[in-house]
Parts: C-alpha cells; sequence; structure tokens
C-alpha cells in the first residue's frame, strides 16, 4: 500500500468513531451492494455489539444506506478490493480492542442468523478461527463455482498444513489473538485473501476449525467480475502466496495447477 493510501485509510478510520467497549464486531466489506446492505446491518446486529462495513470506494448508495441501517462506515475513497477492506476492518478491530470478530460478505449470500454458530466455535471451544464451510442442500453453489472452489481449497492446502475443506467463504469468525497474528502478514489486496489468511494462520500456529453455514446464490448477483477470470486471477495470487512460502515445492505446485488450469477451462467451455 502507498504512503498516500495509509494516511487515507486512517483519517477514514478515525473519523465519526469512538472508544467502543463491546466484545463482539461485525466487519462486512462492500463494493456497490446497496440492495442488500441495509437488511443484512439490521440483521447482523442482532448477534455482534457493533457493525462495521468497509465501504470500498462504491459508486452507488451503499454507504449511505449502511449507516441508516446502523452501521459504523469506513470509507475507501477509491475501490482497492477486498483483502484492503479486510484490512481496513482489522485495523479498526484492533485500535478499539474488540475481542472477537466476524466477517460476512456484503453481497447476501450469507445468513446472519448463522453467526452464534461461527463465532461461538471460537468463544466457546478454545479455536481461533472459525471458518464458514458452506455444504448441504441449502448452499446454492452453482456447478461451475463449487469445481473453481475445489481447485483453489487443493492449491490453498499446500501453505496452510492440511486440507482446506472452503478456502474462499468469506464468512468467519477470530479471536483477537488471530487478528493480531494475522493482520499485519496480510500482503494481498484482492479475493486470494481468505486463502491467504489461512496461510498466514498456518504459520502462526493458530486453531482452525470448520462450521457449517449455508449460502445463498439464486437470484443473486456475487460477483462484478467475469467469473471465469476471477477464478483465475484468484488462483494466481494464491499460487504466488503458497510459492514464497514453499519454495521447493514450486515446480510440483506448477505443474498440478497447470493441469487443474485446464480441466477448469474444459469445464466451463462446456
Amino acid at each position: 500500500m502507498r504512503k498516500n493510501d495509509e494516511q487515507e485509510t486512517q483519517i477514514l478510520l478515525t473519523r465519526e468513531t469512538s472508544h467502543f467497549a463491546s466484545r463482539s464486531l461485525a466487519v462486512i466489506p462492500c463494493y456497490n451492494e446497496e440492495t442488500t446492505i441495509g437488511s443484512l446491518v439490521v440483521k447482523t446486529k442482532r448477534y455482534v455489539d457493533t457493525v462495521v462495513v468497509v465501504d470500498d470506494g462504491s459508486s452507488d448508495r451503499t454507504m449511505e444506506r449502511a449507516k441508516n441501517a446502523g452501521a459504523v462506515v469506513l470509507s475507501h475513497l477509491k475501490n482497492k478490493g477486498k483483502g484492503a477492506a479486510l484490512k481496513t476492518g482489522f485495523a479498526f478491530a484492533l485500535e478499539h480492542d474488540f475481542d472477537y470478530i466476524v466477517t460476512i460478505d456484503g453481497d447476501g449470500q450469507h445468513n446472519p442468523v448463522e453467526i452464534p454458530a461461527v463465532l461461538g466455535n471460537v468463544m466457546n471451544n478454545g479455536h481461533d478461527i472459525s471458518i464458514g464451510y458452506r455444504v448441504g442442500n441449502d448452499t446454492e453453489m452453482p456447478f461451475w463455482r463449487r469445481v473453481g472452489k475445489r481447485v483453489l481449497d487443493y492449491t490453498t492446502s499446500l501453505g496452510a498444513g492440511g486440507f482446506v475443506t472452503d478456502s474462499q467463504c468469506g464468512f468467519r469468525a477470530f479471536n483477537k489473538k488471530a487478528v493480531e497474528a494475522i493482520a499485519p502478514k496480510l500482503r494481498g489486496d484482492a479475493f486470494s485473501v481468505e486463502s491467504e489468511q489461512l496461510i498466514k494462520a498456518h504459520e502462526s500456529g493458530l486453531k482452525v476449525i470448520n462450521t457449517n453455514v449455508t449460502c445463498k446464490y439464486k437470484n443473486l448477483d456475487t460477483s462484478t467480475k467475469n467469473p471465469a477470470s476471477h477464478g483465475l486471477s484468484v488462483l494466481a495470487c494464491v499460487i504466488w502466496v503458497v510459492a514464497k512460502q514453499r519454495l521447493f515445492i514450486c515446480t510440483g505446485v506448477l505443474g498440478f495447477v497447470s493441469i487443474v488450469i485446464g480441466i477448469v477451462l474444459r469445464i466451463y467451455r462446456l
């Protein structure tokens, strides 16, 4: 992040905020989510003490509707990426000394009713990070997304110390220890941030658990990018993170990924 961007974010972090004595915080990264953000904030507030929406340079009414719904809104003056938005949210959490942090996507695919289950595994069961695992009949994930997710799961697993069941789910919970450990190590600003979190968690010796969650995709536009190009760009970022961590298996990783990319492209074309 460039110096000007760091200064810009810091100014926005301290604007219209005060000390929070709360224990739990929800961080919602958003980019042009005016149709979903208001109701999402209202529902999320039922399960956490404070809701922060990080408006990542939206050109619509996301910021206005989030504020009207009762969220603390932190704004980037320009779109920087989901990773950058989450880092802004984590910085806020640490600055205000929250004990537990939930992240949930702003597009409405996650159900806030499941926050107690995701957060409970961190608050009550001795884990540092709880990862939402999208599985079951109520999970509306399209076939092409399931294929892409599995590819990213296998690739992330190479740097995360074991098989990862859902490396891309943005519905997660962290304790303060986890955020303090991984937030300073996050380098990517894009959608590879979920994989990077798991890799850095492994490096830091944190305890990670999966929590079953549902997700909504029908009649929901969950991406502003072409799915094939988006998936490949995330994969490239994840490969780079894994390769830097495990240089000696880099050649094997690239060979494996080349084969997988060929399969994914063939399926997508069909």
